[in-house]
């Protein structure tokens, strides 16, 4: 049975990771720290486990094997760096940092250590994505020559983000920071190394961040990455869509559609293909890695995980300059 801490509450999917660790059957909660000490012995209370009040007396602890890190993003470098030094197998919210400065820190520290480290990046592991990069793999849309991600909700418009959720001082940035981030790493998955980036944020219902955010990628492959997000949307959908030379794919709200020269033949109609059904999540891989000493799980180890900085802190840095980024 692994051991975790859970280490803050701050981010809005810290409540099911601790669930989801519970219902595994195969990793328990051991103890939590929350650089809020009062909401993190609430949490403790609720889970009727230990409240460490200080955040080195926890990872002193012997019987605490991993950490599961949901603090504000910009303490991730510190925490996470200590958890390393402590020995402490990693798992944690996405961005890894809100710098590649920060990133490399980070890494320097588990490689040193040794731990198995995991970054949260579900989408790469739902049908659609999968299918999505078996087919470009594949060849089977020809070259590729754009793919556009849009990720976006209603979270700023209908009120119910907390509002710390808009100090840059903890989130480090707000739409692309946090919901941008899975059509960020999904591009670095579907379309390999960035060459340059050219990104416009703007905040129409006036939040401190970043509300509605738009991020243009070229890669090295000459594909044009897109990716959408925002807080402002009533009921946007999901939607991520690939052109090639010889095929278009379209997943929308997780249904995938795809017409190639080769299904032309049959119909000219779109087709609603067969995937492979969802992998586990990010979070039950990292607690096998842990129990049975495999490693990192692959696409959620470090490189994925300064990659998506190196995008996000790029993209930032367009908005506020007005220039187009050479990566």
């Amino acid at each position: 049975m692994l051991r975790v801490a859970m280490l803050s509450k701050w981010h809005v999917h810290a409540a099911g990771y601790a669930r989801d660790v519970i219902a595994s059957g195969k990793a328990e909660i051991a103890a939590i720290w929350d650089e809020d000490t009062t909401r993190g012995k609430e949490w403790a209370e609720e889970l009727n486990v230990d409240f460490e009040e200080n955040l080195d007396t926890l990872l002193a602890r012997d019987d605490v094997d991993a950490v599961i890190c949901c603090t504000p993003t910009t303490m991730h470098d510190d925490v996470l760096v200590k958890a390393a030094n402590a020995g402490k197998h990693i798992f944690t919210e996405k961005a890894l940092s809100t710098t590649v400065e920060g990133c490399t820190k980070i890494a320097e520290a588990i490689d040193k250590n040794g731990v198995t480290f995991t970054i949260s990046y579900p989408q790469l592991f739902n049908k659609p994505t999968k299918f999505i990069k078996e087919c470009i793999d594949s060849g089977k849309l020809g070259t590729v020559t754009t793919v556009r991600i849009r990720n976006a909700h209603s979270g700023v418009s209908n009120g119910w983000l907390p509002d710390y959720w808009f100090e840059e001082k903890d989130a480090g940035g707000g739409a692309m920071m946090d919901l941008g981030c899975h059509p960020m790493y999904q591009l670095a998955y579907l379309c390999g190394k960035p060459k340059r980036i050219s990104a416009m944020f703007n905040a129409p219902l006036g939040s401190a961040v970043d509300e509605n955010a738009v991020a243009i990628i070229e890669f090295e492959n000459g594909i044009i990455g897109i990716a959408e997000t925002g807080f402002d949307s009533y009921h946007s959908a999901h939607k991520l869509e690939v052109y090639g030379t010889d095929g278009t794919i379209i997943e929308e709200d997780w249904k995938l559609k795809i017409k190639t020269k080769s299904t032309s033949e049959i119909s000219d109609a779109y087709i609603e293909p067969k995937a492979e059904e969802a992998d586990q999540s990010p979070l039950i891989k990292f607690i096998d890695a842990c129990i049975n000493s495999t490693g990192t799980p692959d696409s959620l180890g470090l490189s994925a995980a300064i990659s998506l900085t190196m995008l996000l802190e790029n993209a930032y840095i367009s908005d506020k300059s007005n220039k187009t980024i050479t990566l």
